[in-house]
């Protein structure tokens, strides 16, 4: 290989330059570079891809409940139930998307009909002021929970 070194220093500038390219490709191959010989291995590293189709993770009901808790000022009773009724809707949501074909009539009805219920339940347990103050808030608590899942 150093005679090959000794022999490019002889070649004109645009051959050299694919000479040492092929030559470092060729040591690449044929001696296993150790960089990549002595890597662990490691699971791939996979990234979730949610589609509007996908199951809504458990933790999301958790997650909105606390961000519920700060923005609405929540007493600990009012989170715990808070966290209850928006889990119930998490499960409630999953085996409908599970049930029913996406984009369906019928998975639209039951997701309306889910809404509804719990808004209903929120509304009860929050009171009339802090539930209003929940329907002004929607938008700032949605870019909250937008920066906890990344």
């Amino acid at each position: 290989m150093h005679s090959a070194l000794l022999l490019s220093h002889m070649m004109p500038s645009p051959l050299r330059s694919v000479f040492l390219a092929g030559l470092l490709a060729f040591s690449l191959i044929t001696t296993s570079c150790s960089i990549f010989r002595h890597r662990s291995k490691s699971a791939p590293v996979v990234e979730t891809v949610r589609t509007a189709n996908s199951p809504t993770p458990p933790t999301a009901a958790r997650d909105l409940a606390d961000v519920m808790a700060t923005d609405l000022q929540l007493t600990p009773d009012q989170t715990a139930r808070v966290r209850t009724i928006l889990t119930s809707t998490v499960e409630q949501a999953n085996a409908a998307k599970s049930k029913f074909p996406a984009q369906s009539p019928q998975l639209l009805a039951e997701q309306k009909r889910i809404n509804i219920a719990s808004q209903k339940e929120l509304q009860q347990v929050l009171g009339p002021a802090k539930f209003k103050q929940l329907q002004a808030n929607r938008r700032k608590m949605a870019a909250e929970m937008q920066q906890r899942q990344k």
